[in-house]
């Protein structure tokens, strides 16, 4: 329970996300990268199953990745979507591709977020919101829910702003089998 927000605190995290549209939610968070264009490097400070360590997009050249920016630890909404995110660890490495959270937690939070659900990918503290802003997903002190769906050679292949933590994992792996099935021409 000491994780838990207070309710007021919650109650004014929903409405400040309600308030802010996306173009608002743009306006403070910056420009989101565009679909098909290079996606912005990174360095960040992370913890994942095997400890400390900063992680580097450059890093993950050769495979894809899902960066997935989400607002705070221990919140329903975030662990739903991480406990997703770990059940569905195995099929995303199926498809070469990588799972890398994104919030400004710090490591220390990131690290007993992993422990308490288990999670075996790499979260990184994003504490200034460096990261966040260059992707357009920062909402002054949070990240936004926000996804992007990154190329083995670092291409922004698809975005999603508007999140459901309870299925979006599922809509990620539907579409990364999208984009590796070679299309047939019909003649």
């Amino acid at each position: 329970m000491r994780y838990l927000l207070p309710l007021a605190l919650i109650a004014s995290l929903s409405l400040a996300l309600l308030l802010f549209s996306s173009s608002s939610a743009l306006a403070l968070g910056g420009k989101q990268p565009e679909v098909g264009q290079p996606a912005p490097e990174f360095s960040l400070p992370s913890f994942a199953s095997n400890g400390k360590q900063n992680i580097s997009l450059k890093d993950y050249r050769g495979k894809w990745v899902v960066l997935y920016f989400y607002p705070k630890d221990f919140t329903s909404g975030c662990t739903l979507e991480a406990r997703r995110f770990q059940q569905d660890l195995p099929k995303f490495a199926e498809l070469n591709a990588a799972v890398l959270g994104v919030s400004a937690d710090s490591v220390d939070s990131h690290q007993q977020f992993c422990s308490a659900e288990g999670l075996q990918f790499p979260l990184l503290a994003d504490q200034g919101g460096t990261v966040s802003k260059a992707y357009g997903s920062w909402l002054g002190f949070i990240s936004l829910r926000h996804t992007f769906l990154i190329d083995p050679d670092g291409i922004i292949r698809e975005r999603y702003l508007h999140v459901n933590p309870a299925t979006h994992s599922q809509e990620l792996l539907t579409k990364l089998a999208s984009l590796q099935t070679p299309s047939v021409p019909k003649g």
